[in-house]
């Protein structure tokens, strides 16, 4: 009985790890479809490299730094219980990738191939299981101090602020040190959009990224005795409230229409075990709204080139989740309780401060040592010509 009960929790476990696996391939293709054709290869190819040199780092420093767990041991101890602790790590590296994955994002079009891996590397092995191991595993006893402070520890059900917002304020730091694309914004305050290259690839990354979330929220129980159906409709209620308030506030844009799932499942993972699906309805709504307007503001006021809007998407909502925890969690509200605002705002910042500090520290020494950026005529280029040497649609064919 044992026996089937470990064999299950593999299951469980590797289900959700292949699910989330899958939505790396909605990051590639929903950065494939915003940015400019000539930068559609590096999309998928950076995807992609960057997962393995994520699977590398984790594997060999973060997950240690984490959980205090390494694999130096015979296979024997390794594939006890089913090997369930391996395929833990195999599900815990899926949401430590998805760190590059969205600085990925607002990255595109201009940074070189090279030293960005780098980057994942030290972020991946370094910076993010930093705070991972602080909540997720009490490092430091930092949960038991915040339980001490604020009469509760911080909740992050499933990563609003340990992957979203870590993400999203590491990704905020790189775009600043790499700065805007080459005629992005003029002298005169006048500014060039870049429109998606294709709607459609946009989309389908959109899709993707949402039917693996319920992989990531869900799954997030780790073992089948913990699976609640809670989850799964919070995150679909959300999923619905973010979609339709960015509809309405981004005036039927279909960029802001298949993005505003994206921030309502951002929003809801933190709090999705405890709130009220009615409370998640609104979390996704605010969070479909918010990026909305911070999009807009990042681009257009701040003059920030956040291409894909990670930190809006991210960052932002991903902190805006964290602190909802923290209201639509108590019991005054339908929530399950057992929640504080004050450890959710202390958490939350603490991650994000973590985030950016961790993000400039890393992306500032990649830049002194190697530089960041390509230059002038390999970003007139593309980044597939000047990089992979090949691009997307060839003009022609050649014919022997």
């Amino acid at each position: 009985m044992e026996s089937l009960k470990s064999g299950t929790d593999v299951l469980f476990i590797l289900l959700g790890a292949i699910m989330i696996l899958a939505m790396h391939a909605g990051f590639a293709f929903l950065e494939l479809g915003t940015v400019r054709r000539k930068n559609q290869v590096n999309a998928l190819v950076k995807i992609l490299t960057d997962f393995c040199v994520s699977a590398i780092a984790y594997f060999f420093i973060g997950y240690g730094i984490a959980y205090g767990v390494n694999f130096y041991a015979p296979v024997s101890e390794l594939s006890a219980s089913n090997g369930y602790d391996m395929v833990k790590f195999f599900f815990l590296l899926t949401f430590a990738a998805a760190i590059p994955a969205i600085v990925s994002g607002g990255i595109a079009e201009r940074a070189r191939f090279k030293p960005q891996l780098a980057a994942t590397f030290l972020l991946v092995g370094l910076v993010y299981p930093l705070f991972e191991g602080m909540i997720w595993n009490n490092n430091f006893g930092v949960q038991d101090k915040i339980a001490a402070w604020f009469g509760a520890p911080f909740h992050d059900f499933a990563g609003s602020v340990v992957v979203h917002a870590v993400g999203g304020w590491i990704g905020l730091a790189a775009v600043l040190m790499l700065g805007a694309r080459k005629g992005r914004y003029h002298k005169d305050g006048m500014m060039t959009a870049f429109p998606p290259s294709s709607i459609p690839f946009l989309a389908l990354g959109a899709w993707i990224l949402i039917v693996g979330w319920f992989g990531f929220n869900v799954m997030s129980a780790q073992k089948v005795e913990g699976i609640s159906g809670l989850v799964a409709l919070n995150s679909l209620m959300a999923m619905v409230g973010g979609t339709l308030t960015a509809m309405l506030f981004g005036r039927n844009d279909p960029g802001f229409i298949h993005n505003g799932p994206l921030a309502g499942l951002v929003a809801v993972c933190a709090g999705s075990d405890i709130m009220h699906p009615l409370g998640s309805l609104f979390v996704g709504a605010v969070a479909g709204v918010l990026f909305v307007w911070l999009f807009t503001a990042t681009q257009n006021r701040w003059k920030i080139d956040d291409v894909l809007g990670v930190w809006p998407l991210h960052g932002l909502c991903g902190a805006w989740g964290g602190i909802a925890a923290g209201i639509f969690g108590l019991e005054a509200f339908g929530g399950a309780g057992g929640v504080s605002l004050a450890s959710q705002l202390f958490g939350t910042v603490l991650g994000v401060v973590i985030a950016f500090v961790g993000g400039l520290g890393v992306y500032g020494v990649i830049k002194k040592i190697s530089g960041l950026r390509l230059d002038e005529e390999q970003e007139y280029l593309g980044a597939d010509l000047a990089i992979h040497k090949i691009s997307a649609s060839p003009e022609r064919e050649s014919f022997r």
